[in-house]
């Protein structure tokens, strides 16, 4: 008799809990999804990285076209992965310009990153924008997975209020907009992150699990065991990689509560359930979006390192000064030098996501081949508050749809809508434009 596949949709259930799986044998060659997209075995992920205040674009661009070889001194810490990458030149946020809106270069940069629009210029509630492209995507394929789409950052930002020449502060902390008018604010508690991914929403349950200071794991024992027990060898050994992944991630945020408090001002509450360290928190939160992909909680993923015309500081880089302060550089050596060394910092995150994703065996390849990671910024050379020649990669091969390991320069001016058009048409989600796009972007193949 043959033995019944296991469904994609399978959940592990426990008090207030409900783990979803990774992709395993046993769930047959072609996942639910391959069904409804002949040929492919394991569905795409897509997710948009947001780095602020551009970047130090000398030390950032590639020297020549074509094969990557020898990386530029910002993106080192991917050498590892140089052959996963696409470096792409040329492309522009025309919405991200003033066009008669003058300044509000910042929040501009990122209000039209995603969306392709031009945010109308009001510091209070009539915000408008555009749909953005990970809601696309989310608005076509959310109801095949249990969170149409995440929304995460490392630095909190205000939904209301005035923060750049006019411009609400709505504009300078959102990538991601449900609709026009509707901005998806971004979750920076690690805490928080990991109780939607795996976490019942609200109810007794969530509070008795608290209490009494236990693993989500904990709560699915007897379903985890039936799994493991009935598994192949293969399936027992993703199934332990993926609950060893879940615990560590406990262990850590665990370990970060009990962190000693920052000395504060008075009056000034520190955050609670995320770790003091900047560094930590980004990588925590790189952990829940591996997670969130490899469980098939969600497809499409929005992360903010830091907000647009952020002053974050970076002391443990030996740079004490506000980010946004030092990219207006004057073309001062030592403040490049700090933008730099700030720019190293955040690409060594992004390495630390890619090595994580390769890390994972599916399929005939890693978690990291059938993703699309989009890494960038809005702004270009934070001096000039310019928004064409964007500092774009995309991390990924797509299932085999992108041909990475390359530089590519695109002709000036093409939009970097352009390449959200591409790789919602990766997805599986087709629809005539994205914001400002004039087309597909064909560059994304050899």
């Amino acid at each position: 008799m043959k033995t019944p596949l296991l469904s994609r949709r399978t959940l592990l259930r426990g008090l207030g809990t409900a783990v979803a799986l990774p992709w395993l044998e046993a769930m047959g060659r072609f996942s639910a999804y391959a069904a409804e997209t002949p040929g492919r075995k394991i569905p795409n992920r897509l997710a948009f990285l947001y780095v602020p205040n551009g970047k130090d674009m000398p030390n950032w661009t590639p020297g020549a076209e074509g094969r990557l070889t020898d990386l530029p001194p910002i993106l080192k810490a991917l050498t590892p992965m140089k052959d996963d990458l696409l470096v792409l030149s040329g492309l522009t946020a025309d919405k991200a310009r003033p066009h008669g809106d003058g300044g509000g270069d910042h929040a501009r940069a990122m209000a039209a990153f995603l969306t392709g629009a031009q945010p109308r210029k009001t510091d209070g509630s009539d915000i408008r924008a555009g749909t953005s492209v990970d809601q696309i995507a989310a608005q076509r394929i959310g109801e095949l997975t249990r969170l149409p789409s995440l929304e995460i950052g490392g630095e909190a930002g205000s939904m209301a209020g005035s923060c750049d020449s006019g411009y609400a502060c709505v504009y300078s902390s959102t990538v991601s907009w449900k609709s026009s008018t509707q901005p998806l604010p971004k979750e920076v508690n690690p805490k928080l992150v990991f109780e939607r991914l795996f976490g019942q929403p609200g109810g007794p349950e969530r509070a008795r699990r608290a209490l009494a200071r236990k693993s989500v794991l904990d709560f699915i024992r007897d379903d985890s065991r039936a799994l493991v027990a009935s598994s192949g060898a293969s399936d027992k050994r993703k199934l332990d990689e993926y609950f060893t992944a879940i615990r560590e991630i406990e262990l850590r945020m665990e370990r970060a509560a009990k962190m000693p408090g920052l000395n504060v001002p008075p009056g000034v509450t520190p955050p609670v359930g995320q770790p003091d360290n900047y560094a930590e928190h980004l990588r925590l939160m790189c952990d829940m979006l591996v997670l969130a992909f490899q469980a098939d909680v969600t497809r499409v993923c929005t992360f903010v390192f830091a907000n647009e015309g952020s002053n974050k500081s970076y002391p443990d880089l030996g740079v004490n000064e506000g980010h946004h302060e030092l990219s207006h550089h004057g073309r001062d050596p030592e403040k490049i030098r700090k933008v730099r060394a700030i720019n190293e910092f955040h690409v060594a995150q992004l390495a630390y996501l890619l090595k994580r994703l390769k890390g994972i065996r599916e399929g005939d390849g890693t978690l990291l081949d059938h993703c699309m990671i989009a890494y960038g910024s809005g702004n270009s050379d934070g001096d000039r508050h310019n928004h064409d020649n964007l500092p774009i990669l995309l991390a990924g091969r797509g299932g085999g749809t992108v041909a990475t390991g390359r530089h590519v320069r695109v002709p000036d001016e093409t939009p970097v809508t352009n390449l959200w058009t591409s790789l919602l048409e990766r997805m599986d989600v087709r629809v005539p434009l994205v914001g400002d796009s004039t087309g597909a972007l064909a560059a994304l193949r050899a």
